[in-house]
């Protein structure tokens, strides 16, 4: 089960990377002025444009503008605190994977929708998103089966809850440990 977990853990890592550097050197591109940026990263997104032939970036409908300023404001920072979380062990690393994974599943759907609506899109565009789906279905599975570890009784709870606790029993919620703080809001305490 490690294993799978740490393979998931690489795979969440590298798509919140991805789009931690994508999301404001190239797709910010779509909604700023080029002037902004050096002429390498402004050549490589023109090549990008040209090479898959992505009809969206090249002339963008209103709704991709949309979708584009919503990655700048909520995907970008979210996927950097994902990267930070996981890279960290951070625990809740597992709610900013949900969040990303489920934004962009939303995202796909809007831009795949058109894509295949449309008649546009080519088959080598259409393959380009197909790793952006399995890296978003695997962010809200990571994010939905992520059990955290149990906290440290004496850093979790106030000394009366402690005394408290001491009489209850260990629980578990899906084969994982039940925080002590939320026994102890379970049962009242």
């Amino acid at each position: 089960m490690g294993a799978v977990s740490a393979a998931v853990d690489c795979v969440v890592a590298l798509f919140s990377l991805i789009m931690a550097v994508a999301a404001p050197l190239f797709d910010s591109q779509i909604v700023l002025p080029r002037r902004l940026y050096p002429a390498p990263l402004v050549d490589i997104h023109r090549w990008f444009m040209a090479e898959f032939d992505d009809y969206l970036v090249a002339d963008p409908p209103a709704f991709f503008i949309g979708l584009v300023w919503l990655d700048l404001v909520f995907l970008w920072p979210v996927c950097v605190a994902n990267l930070y979380g996981i890279l960290a062990r951070r625990r809740w690393s597992a709610t900013t994977s949900l969040m990303a994974g489920v934004y962009m599943i939303t995202y796909l759907c809007a831009i795949l929708g058109e894509m295949l609506s449309s008649g546009k899109a080519t088959p080598r565009l259409l393959q380009l998103y197909v790793p952006f789906v399995v890296f978003a279905v695997t962010a809200v599975l990571r994010g939905l089966c992520s059990c955290s570890a149990p906290l440290n009784t004496a850093m979790s709870l106030a000394p009366s809850a402690q005394k408290k606790m001491g009489s209850l029993k260990k629980a578990t919620c899906n084969g994982c440990d039940v925080p002590p703080g939320v026994l102890v809001l379970a049962h009242g305490f």
